[in-house]
C-alpha cells in the first residue's frame, strides 16, 4: 500500500513509540514526553494514537506541548523525517471536523449533545464556547448555528499550530515490513485498510475480539479503549489506554521490531 493522505509508512525502525489517548491532559503528556526523551534513541519514531482533547480541560496546552516535543524530536537526529512522528486522527478529532460542518445536519441540537456527553465539551468551553450555547443556536435555525460553528472554527484556527497538526493527521501508521499496524481504537479484519471507512474511530468493543492475524501485520496498537483497561496484550493486539483525562494515567509504549513491547509507561 503507497503512502497517502490517510495513511502513514514508517521507515525501517528497530523501536517504535506508541502514545495513548491523552484527553487533554497537558500535565501528564509533559511528564511522560520527559522520560521518552531520557530513553529515546537515534532511528526511533513515534506515533501518537489519537484523541488529544476531550474530557480534559486543557486542549490547548496538549496542542503546545505536542508542537514543542515535535520539534525537539525532529532537531535531535539530523536524520529524522517529518513522517518518523505520525498523528492518528482520533474520534474526538473526528467529531471536531464533525462539528465544524454541524449546521448540515438533520438534528443538529441531538448531535451535538451526544458530543458533549462524549468528552467534546471540555474542548469547547477551553476555546471559551459554552455547549449551551450552541444548542441555542441550533434551535433557532441553520443561519445562527453556521455564525456560531463559524466563530468556534476561528477560535480554533486561532491557536498557534491547530492547522497544522489538523491537517496532518492519519488514519492509520504501519512499519515498512509489515509488522507493526496503528489505529486508533478498532479495527474491521475482514476489510483492507483503504474499507474500513469509520471503523477506526468507533469499531472499540470488537477489537478485544481480533482472533487471527490481519493481513500480514504482527500486532495491532491501538490507543483508545472505552473502558481505559491499561496496556492489555494479546496474541495479535496490544491497546494502550490508562484513561488520561478521566481520571487515569496517560500510557504509553516502546515497541521493538516483533512487535514486543520493550518498555511500558503510565503516568
Amino acid at each position: 500500500m503507497s503512502q497517502s493522505d490517510r495513511f502513514t509508512m514508517l521507515r525501517a525502525t528497530d523501536r517504535v513509540w506508541a502514545i495513548g489517548a491523552i484527553h487533554g491532559d497537558s500535565s501528564k503528556l509533559m511528564a511522560l514526553h520527559d522520560i521518552i526523551a531520557e530513553d529515546i534513541r537515534f532511528g526511533d519514531r513515534v506515533v501518537y494514537l489519537g484523541n488529544y482533547w476531550g474530557y480534559g480541560k486543557d486542549g490547548p496546552g496538549v496542542l503546545e506541548e505536542l508542537l514543542r516535543f515535535r520539534n525537539w524530536f525532529l532537531s535531535y537526529d539530523p536524520f529524522r523525517h517529518v513522517d518518523d512522528l505520525v498523528y492518528l486522527r482520533g474520534a474526538h478529532e473526528e467529531m471536531w471536523w464533525k462539528l465544524m460542518q454541524l449546521q448540515f445536519a438533520p438534528n443538529p441540537a441531538e448531535i451535538l449533545l451526544w458530543m458533549v456527553e462524549r468528552g467534546m465539551g471540555s474542548m469547547m468551553l477551553a476555546r471559551g464556547f459554552n455547549p449551551e450555547d450552541g444548542a441555542k443556536q441550533a434551535k433557532e435555525g441553520t443561519l445562527a448555528l453556521t455564525y456560531w460553528t463559524n466563530r468556534l472554527r476561528m477560535a480554533a484556527r486561532a491557536l498557534p499550530g491547530h492547522d497544522a497538526l489538523q491537517n496532518s493527521l492519519k488514519r492509520a501508521a504501519y512499519t515498512d515490513d509489515g509488522a507493526l499496524l496503528f489505529v486508533h481504537t478498532g479495527l474491521d479484519i475482514d476489510k483492507p485498510l483503504a474499507r474500513q471507512a469509520d471503523a477506526f474511530w468507533w469499531a472499540a468493543h470488537s477489537f478485544a475480539r481480533i482472533n487471527r492475524p490481519y493481513r500480514e501485520f504482527r500486532r495491532i496498537v491501538r490507543g483508545y479503549d472505552p473502558d481505559a483497561g491499561g496496556i492489555i496484550e494479546g496474541d495479535y493486539t496490544i491497546s494502550v489506554d490508562s484513561g488520561a483525562g478521566r481520571g487515569g494515567r496517560l500510557a504509553a509504549i516502546c515497541l521493538g521490531p516483533a512487535g514486543e513491547i520493550e518498555q511500558r509507561v503510565e503516568i
